[in-house]
């Protein structure tokens, strides 16, 4: 079984297969949220292109302790850990939040804060000529059940969920203001993204499943789990982001993938994957959404992206990074 960095490594090489990355030879390059799912993978793609001579000085933000795989994902490609932003960067890619509704419905402030004011802080901060990416997510189309660019939600600011989608939706206004004024900002409103680089303790869907069946032999859902949602694998997300930040014109992108699944789906192929019992629940988790499909035309259409990773081996590959570390 492979390890877990050469799990992350060999996605990351992959993407790299897909994307001009020319833009950023020599510029600075800045990355917060940098300890979390998509924050890993942005690092060990900018990793791998500093070792193939991209001189770039990149800075990854970090507010809780990397994990050791984190460590040495900066070893290998010259990165830099830090708590704080601390100067201007030719580029940023803003991903830092709390993504686990467990967290981010308890700590509303805060996720407002990140999402809004340090948004406005670092547009402030962006190089003349440089490039923004603001990690925004399809919880702003709350209310709908299929969403493109041109729709948002119907929710208010007293939904449970509230802090989390009226901060990304003011997150978003923020970069398209900036964006308005000249500078080269947009957002990637992403899908339920999965894959290899969740860190202990993530309390989302997939983790958790993944965490029961390994440890237990058993896969038990606490809600009926189904409505459909738009997953998308690591690799694809990333490849998607990172041409949206170099190649994008349009303001907003959704990130996701052509099909979509409902939870109990997920969880039955975690199930049958990992060899392990399924525990279905007939009540509904207070304060979700029904059906949330994301139209991903866009981004497919500009980027020709026409091919992405299956269920089946999204999956698999998540639950070696999972065993890895258990």
């Amino acid at each position: 079984m492979r390890n877990r960095l050469d799990i992350i490594w060999d996605d990351s090489t992959e993407v790299l297969k897909k994307v001009d990355f020319d833009w950023l030879k020599g510029k600075t390059v800045l990355v917060t949220g940098a300890t979390g799912l998509i924050g890993t993978h942005v690092l060990t793609c900018l990793a791998i292109l500093n070792n193939m001579g991209y001189d770039m000085k990149v800075f990854g933000v970090c507010h809780s302790d990397p994990e050791d795989y984190t460590k040495e994902i900066a070893r290998h490609g010259r990165i830099v850990l830090i708590d704080e932003p601390f100067a201007p960067a030719d580029v940023v890619l803003h991903l830092a939040g709390y993504a686990q509704p467990s967290k981010f419905t308890v700590n509303q402030l805060e996720t407002i804060r990140i999402n809004t004011t340090m948004t406005a802080k670092l547009l402030s901060t962006l190089k003349p000529g440089g490039k923004f990416l603001f990690a925004s997510s399809s919880e702003v189309y709350s209310g709908l059940s299929t969403a493109d660019e041109f729709q948002i939600g119907t929710t208010d600011p007293y939904h449970p969920r509230a802090g989390y989608i009226e901060g990304k939706r003011c997150g978003e206004a923020i970069v398209n203001a900036f964006r308005e004024s000249g500078v080269d900002a947009r957002s990637a409103r992403l899908s339920l993204v999965y894959g290899p680089g969740a860190r202990r303790g993530d309390s989302r869907a997939i983790s958790s499943f993944i965490d029961q069946s390994l440890r237990y032999g058993l896969v038990q859902m606490k809600f009926s789990g189904n409505e459909l949602r738009t997953f998308c694998y690591i690799r694809d997300a990333i490849e998607m982001m990172w041409n949206i930040l170099l190649h994008g014109t349009a303001p907003v992108y959704n990130v996701g993938s052509p099909k979509s699944y409902t939870i109990e789906t997920i969880a039955r192929e975690i199930a049958w994957i990992s060899n392990s019992k399924l525990l279905t629940r007939k009540n509904q988790l207070a304060g979700a959404s029904g059906n949330v499909v994301m139209d991903v035309f866009r981004v497919m259409s500009q980027f020709n992206k026409m091919n992405f990773v299956g269920l089946e081996e999204g999956l698999k590959n998540t639950i070696d990074w999972h065993r890895g570390g258990v």
